[in-house]
């Protein structure tokens, strides 16, 4: 989701004041921090990161610094009396406006907050997307309704509030026009979508089967999904649509019932893996990747043995795992933070442990096989070469001529490497894409 709005702010300003992206903070009249509240490490880097940038400032006193994002609509008026040299701070909901207050700061001379809440206005005034090669974010709801007792997101990016079905379908069919065929669509909880109007009720099985008709598009994803809205209509659909892709993003937190209520999450590990059972079931070759919060207040031993025994139960493809820090203003805030730091970091290494080891395993059974492959750009590692993107997310780096990016290949898998593959073109959708000789 950050991702997906750090490109919105730069297209706002690129459209209103002609201003282009730099990798260089001393080049920059504009430095916009986009930052994160969801762990405490990233919410302290941008105090960190500002100071850094004062520097610049006071060489150079014309620079606006701004910070946006979620530290941004939690903290208001606070940064400015942490930093006083910031010009700007604004919202998740708000980035529409950035245009609009760095006119203000240049007018009055004074700094510019607004961290309101209007939803819906940001996306009627976001600049159409641009090409960023074959891949792309849509956002098409935003906001959380759930109100984990860990998670700060439903106090900095409000209620949940879905866009309209019409204005996310224009969004994706433009998108193709550019040559876009791999779309994820976003949301705090994206399978809360939903939509009431005058056809009738509407669910994100609904959105998915509309944008599986839209020609072009080739595959869907969807990131971050929740297991109270993963009903059987969704589940089927993995079976249904040819264009959903098999990887699905699935949070599981824990997998200890008695932490999973002091979560607040509203299920138990039992309905979470019959979830699991269900789409391995619709689609037997799924990559199930997951997030997972060790340390949570009252944790035990016992707790976390039932988050290890859920993850080889589940077979995970990979997961994201957190040492618990408390968050202002959530209701875990208030319960002790009890588990010794060094506990959760042992018991974060060792879940890890068990989710790469089966992300390599699945890693190594693709050798051999021939996979679908999504060219999206030259491999991070070697410029000669090309890199692409598997059904199940898997990268792959491999020998090929440029012209092949944004297209489709059938490739046999040869290596595995630390976090990619390796592989070798059996042929191209596009037989004009060949290269001559």
């Amino acid at each position: 989701m950050n991702v997906y709005d750090s490109d919105k702010m730069a297209e706002l300003l690129r459209s209103s004041h002609g201003l282009e992206s730099t990798d260089h903070p001393e080049e920059a009249d504009v430095i916009v921090l986009n930052t994160c509240s969801v762990r405490e490490k990233a919410q302290e880097k941008v105090f960190s990161d500002l100071g850094r940038y004062n520097e610049l400032k006071k060489l150079r006193p014309e620079i606006v610094i701004a910070v946006g994002g979620c530290v941004a609509s939690q903290e208001g008026e606070n940064i400015l009396a942490r930093a006083p040299y910031v010009d700007l701070v604004f919202g998740p909901q708000t980035l529409h406006r950035l245009p609009d207050l760095l006119e203000a700061r240049g007018r009055s001379g004074h700094s510019q907050v607004d961290v309101s809440f209007p939803e819906i206005e940001k996306f009627d005034h976001l600049p159409p997307a641009r090409k960023e090669g074959p891949a792309a974010f849509v956002s098409i709801m935003e906001g959380c309704s759930k109100y984990c007792s860990f998670c700060v997101v439903p106090f900095t990016r409000g209620e949940e509030f879905s866009r309209p079905l019409q204005d996310i379908l224009a969004e994706v069919r433009h998108l193709a026009t550019l040559g876009v065929r791999d779309v994820t669509l976003l949301g705090q909880n994206v399978n809360a979508w939903t939509l009431a109007d005058d056809h009738g009720d509407l669910d994100f099985t609904d959105l998915l089967e509309a944008i599986d008709a839209i020609p072009d598009i080739e595959r869907i994803r969807y990131t971050s999904s929740h297991p109270l809205e993963f009903d059987t209509r969704l589940v089927n659909a993995h079976a249904r649509l040819p264009k959903l892709a098999s990887q699905v993003h699935l949070p599981v937190q824990s997998g200890s019932d008695r932490i999973l209520r002091a979560m607040k999450r509203g299920y138990t590990a039992a309905q979470y893996l019959e979830i699991v059972q269900g789409l391995r079931k619709a689609r037997s070759d799924l990559s199930l990747t997951s997030d997972f919060i060790v340390g949570f207040p009252g944790e035990t031993e016992a707790d976390f043995q039932d988050t290890l025994q859920l993850a080889e139960q589940a077979g995970f493809d990979g997961s994201y795992v957190f040492a618990y820090s408390p968050r202002p203003g959530t209701p875990a805030a208030d319960l002790a933070d009890d588990v010794p730091e060094n506990i959760k970091l042992n018991r974060l290494k060792r879940l890890l442990e068990v989710t790469d080891k089966q992300a390599a395993t699945i890693s190594q059974s693709m050798v051999g096989t021939l996979q679908r492959v999504l060219v999206d750009g030259f491999s991070k590692r070697d410029v000669r070469e090309l890199r692409g993107r598997t059904d199940n997310n898997r990268v792959v780096n491999f020998s090929g001529h440029e012209r092949l990016v944004g297209h489709f290949v059938l490739m046999l898998i040869t290596s595995v490497a630390a976090h990619t593959l390796r592989g070798e073109i059996v042929s191209v959708e596009q037989d004009e894409l060949h290269e001559p000789g």
